[in-house]
């Protein structure tokens, strides 16, 4: 058999990008499956959400649901209800986002991602993780959206929305996180459901936003403020009281404090009208290209190339030889095969002739 080795001029390594739309209705997050495609589990620290009922072998799981209270909340004193649970997610979450401080203190969620400048904190959040099967490799930047309905009454509560994305994040993102890149979350409105007096706003390319929360690309998590249910509202814009954030007309502070993390979940699910966003999956490739030149692969190793010594396709000593290739073989420094390529037509091989075929190897 006939090797002939690869130089560097042979070989090219490209990475492409792919995308996917990821549309999450409401009606699949609360209603359709009569809350048979959601999954609360016995320790009560998350609550799982389901495509499909979560009993069956179609259901792919979406996302999961939970909250933290960190302990530098002015309502981490007040929490009645699994006070230990809630910090230790919002630390556990934390750790793993946003890492440590000089003093190896746990960093705190910053509403703005500037740690050296200090500012405002993201003390009670509710946490979204997304699915692995969703995100693939990442969350796609600027690409995030999350449409919320803030009707004061927890009964109707899409006659008001706001609108929570990662507006300009294709330029204006974090890295000094260890899960890797996030963007910061801004709400905006069509009406007047904002607080204007909030001291919590930024410009982006020249138009007002609200904070809202992060959202970690690689690991597929948003991390949203629970103050989008409460101080960045306009009460007078959502129907001239303040949000009723469960069935029992409580506001989101009472809720946080004194609720189950499953009962906390299962309010935010029935105020979520929409997510949506493009999933990454990272495609590498090696290519290489494996040249026959004209006086090289003429001459087949297959024994049936042969009859009584003479070659097959010959008929006079004087004729060129014939080849015909099917296959490309790459093989290692030990000449041992490593991939096969096969072409979807034999190629006609012979001294006059000369060809470049490439073999894409993706992985």
């Amino acid at each position: 058999m006939t090797y002939k080795p690869l130089n560097a001029n042979d070989t090219v390594s490209t990475r492409t990008l792919l995308h996917e739309a990821i549309p999450l209705t409401g009606t699949i997050v609360s209603g359709t499956y009569s809350d048979n495609n959601i999954k609360d589990y016995g320790h009560g620290m998350f609550q799982s959400v389901y495509d499909y009922p979560y009993l069956s072998s179609s259901a792919n799981h979406i996302f999961d649901i939970t909250v933290g209270v960190g302990t530098n909340s002015s309502l981490y004193s007040s929490v009645s209800e699994q006070q230990a649970k809630k910090k230790n997610i919002y630390n556990q979450m934390a750790q793993v986002l946003m890492g440590y401080d000089a003093t190896g203190s746990i960093q705190r969620f910053d509403e703005d991602g500037d740690l050296i400048a200090g500012g405002s904190k993201i003390d009670d959040a509710i946490i979204v993780p997304f699915s692995r099967l969703l995100v693939k490799d990442e969350i796609k930047k600027e690409t995030f959206q999350l449409t919320l309905g803030v009707s004061a009454s927890y009964t109707s509560p899409f006659g008001n929305t706001i609108t929570i994305s990662d507006v300009g994040a294709s330029t204006e993102y974090r890295v000094n996180s260890p899960a890797g890149e996030y963007g910061i979350l801004y709400a905006t409105a069509s009406n007047q459901e904002l607080n204007s007096s909030s001291t919590h706003t930024a410009s982006v390319s020249g138009k007002k936003y609200w904070y809202a929360g992060l959202v970690f690309y690689q690991a597929g998590i948003m991390v949203l403020t629970a103050s989008v249910f409460g101080s960045q509202l306009n009460n007078s814009g959502i129907g001239g009281a303040a949000l009723e954030y469960n069935s029992n007309t409580e506001g989101i502070d009472a809720v946080l404090t004194g609720s189950l993390i499953s009962s906390s979940a299962d309010d935010f699910r029935h105020r979520i009208q929409n997510i949506q966003f493009n999933n990454t999956t990272e495609l590498n490739s090696t290519v290489y290209f494996c040249r026959a030149n004209h006086n090289e692969f003429n001459y087949s190793s297959n024994p049936t190339y042969v009859d009584s010594s003479k070659i097959r396709v010959k008929t006079q000593a004087t004729d060129d030889p014939v080849s015909y290739i099917t296959t490309v073989g790459l093989y290692n420094d030990n000449n041992e095969l490593m991939a096969t390529a096969k072409l979807s037509e034999p190629l006609k091989k012979t001294p006059s002739t000369e060809y470049t075929i490439r073999v894409r190897l993706d992985y």
